[in-house]
């Protein structure tokens, strides 16, 4: 569940909270109520932070609750070893500068949704349904700033592409 950072690629690990992704508001759940990215949850069951995130295409717009990955070692793990995610669950991966990302599934029992996001907070790119427990790299198609996992197969069922916005507050 947890993009690994690939070990192949060296620095991805150094990551700090600092996030260049848009915040702003919308609506939320492919309907009128008002999606509040920001908006602080308690701490994960893994003992992450969480926050609100939204993210917005043409028509619609989908909230989430999402754990932020900050540190290294939260980042390396990621969502590895977990057997579910909720499809109102995700985790972020910040970076304190866009850079070319790289994932992997090792040690993943379930398939993710990787979506890179770039500082303006709109998705360059997805790597849908990711497979559990490969080693082979997942990766931006150009520097990013954050890096968000979800459920897999989750983007194509919400109609969520390249282009979308995704919006945030870092805690």
């Amino acid at each position: 569940m947890n993009p690994r950072w690939a070990i192949a690629v060296p620095g991805l690990i150094a990551l700090s909270a600092c996030s260049g992704i848009a915040n702003s508001s919308g609506s939320a759940d492919s309907g009128k109520k008002v999606c509040a990215p920001g908006t602080v949850a308690p701490q994960s069951e893994a003992g992450l932070d969480q926050t609100s995130l939204c993210i917005t295409g043409r028509t619609n717009t989908h909230s989430f609750t999402v754990e932020i990955a900050r540190t290294s070692p939260q980042q390396a793990r990621g969502l590895m070893f977990r057997t579910e995610l909720a499809d109102d669950k995700g985790m972020i991966f910040p970076f304190a500068d866009a850079r070319m990302a790289g994932f992997w599934m090792k040690n993943t029992v379930i398939p993710l949704d990787i979506i890179f996001i770039r500082a303006d907070g709109k998705i360059e790119n997805i790597a849908a349904n990711t497979t559990p427990y490969s080693t082979d790299p997942v990766e931006s198609t150009a520097p990013v700033a954050a890096v968000l996992e979800l459920r897999g197969g989750l983007t194509a069922e919400l109609g969520i592409k390249p282009g979308d916005s995704v919006h945030w507050t870092p805690r």
